[in-house]
Formats: C-alpha cells, structure tokens, sequence
C-alpha cells in the first residue's frame, strides 16, 4: 500500500468531530434574530446557522450567502415555481424581518460520530460543500465543509510525509 492509499485511508476513517472548528467560532442566530444580524455575518461568511435558542442549540435552519439575493430582491423580482411561493416572503420588501423568516429549513447534517467518508458521501449524494454536525438529541455541535476536509487531508500528507507527484496538463514542467 502506497503511502498515499494509507493517508487517505486514515483520513477516511477520521471522526468528523475531531476536525470541526469550535463552536465559538461558528456564524450562529436564533430564531428571532434581526435580519441585519445575519446580513452582518454574512458578509464574511458563506452561511449562518439559525437555532432555537443558544441554551439547548437545537437546530432549525441555515441561511445561505446565495440566498440573501431573494432577501434584498423585491417580492414580484422573486420567481415563485408552482407550489413554492416561501420565496416571495423572503423579501425585505415582502415582510422579511428575522432569521426565521429567510432562513432554509432542511439542513443536511452528519451525527457527531460519523467518518470523514460518511461526510464526504453526503456532500457528494447532495451536492453541498458544508454539513451542520449534530448529536443525538438533534442540537448542533459543530460544522465539517469541503474546505475543512481539503485541509485536514493536506495536514495528513504533510505529517506522513507522503509526496504526491502529478503529470498531466496541469501540473508544472520541471
């Protein structure tokens, strides 16, 4: 077994618990968090978590960067599809006041427990870059994004020492 397969089989086997960031550090609101709350975080962020309360951090939804467009767009610029007309009330202009007003409601999560494989499978079955970690009890407990797992597998091949050479039409000639 290459030195490459053994990283990436321990990287695989990593429990997503161990590389999320610190909950401190994650974008979080509640509910009843003014609009302009997470328009501010999300001017350096790609999301905000939105939970019930900070006590039991039971998890509700997530904001997107994207999603803010139908925020500040006015209601009629919102194309509704048939039997989703949720976007026209996403507005400002619409009535839009808190976090729970825009927010997206079924957040993709991973348990506390699963592997850096199990996460990677989901982001890949639904096409999403960021998944909420949460416990048994449904509370969130952390963030795992595509990002963090680049990271992390980068950290195992420079700990391990393994070099990864590639050819091809993108990698430098030497």
């Amino acid at each position: 077994m290459s030195e490459i397969e053994r990283a990436l089989q321990t990287f695989h086997s990593i429990r997503v618990s161990d590389i999320m960031p610190s909950i401190v550090t994650m974008p979080i609101v509640t509910l009843d968090a003014p609009l302009v709350d997470v328009l501010k975080l999300l001017r350096t962020r790609h999301h905000v978590w939105v939970v019930k309360s900070r006590e039991d951090m039971e998890l509700e939804g997530v904001i997107r960067y994207f999603d803010v467009m139908n925020v500040l767009l006015p209601p009629e610029d919102t194309k509704a599809r048939f039997g989703n007309i949720s976007a026209l009330f996403k507005s400002i202009l619409g009535g839009a006041e808190r976090a729970e007003d825009v927010m997206e409601r079924n957040v993709m999560t991973i348990e506390d427990d699963a592997t850096v494989l199990d996460a990677l499978k989901r982001m890949r079955h639904y096409k999403i870059q960021i998944l909420a970690i949460v416990d048994e009890k449904g509370r969130l407990v952390g963030e795992v994004s595509l990002r963090m797992l680049i990271d992390e597998f980068l950290r195992l091949m420079k700990l391990g020492g393994a070099q990864w050479t590639q050819h091809g039409s993108s990698s430098r000639s030497e």
